[in-house]
């Protein structure tokens, strides 16, 4: 059943198989298993954990410390009058159990010197919660580097 192409003058047989009749029998079988294997579904049981609610977190002691204009050390609104007083309370704050956040909140014309000794006091007495408040007064400041001046 093959078909010689060409005129050779020799009467040669085709000894080979076509393989297309029995390639699309292959697949409509192929398509007939799938469709007739009917869908397994496995439904495993597991016992899972019953969640029980978590008791409610206390909310933490926020001490805010504010840095004036003036480069005064505020603890909750009443000014500092020394840096003995600052470590007095910062020492105190350090062992209470659980620590209280502290919130520095600088002013932008306030130097850096006092942000960084409450920083280094803080450090140096134990205290882990500490966070600078306050930033976003900074961001209406903006270098200019042809004038080197800055400028709103």
């Amino acid at each position: 059943m093959a078909m010689n192409v060409g005129s050779s003058g020799e009467d040669d047989l085709m000894m080979e198989i076509n393989t297309t009749p029995l390639i699309d029998v292959m697949l409509v079988m192929l398509i007939m298993l799938i469709i007739t294997i009917p869908i397994q579904t496995h439904a495993v049981k597991l016992d899972m954990p019953q969640n029980t609610p978590a008791k409610p977190l206390a909310k933490p002691v926020v001490v805010q410390i504010d840095i004036a204009p003036d480069n005064a050390v505020m603890w909750n609104g009443e000014r500092l009058p020394n840096r003995e007083a600052l470590e007095t309370r910062l020492s105190a704050a350090g062992k209470a159990d659980p620590q209280p956040e502290l919130h520095i909140k600088p002013n932008k014309d306030a130097s850096y010197a006092p942000v960084a000794m409450v920083l280094a006091e803080s450090q140096r007495l134990g205290l882990t919660k500490l966070g600078i408040v306050g930033s976003e007064q900074f961001l209406q400041w903006r270098w200019c580097w042809r004038s080197r001046s800055a400028w709103d």
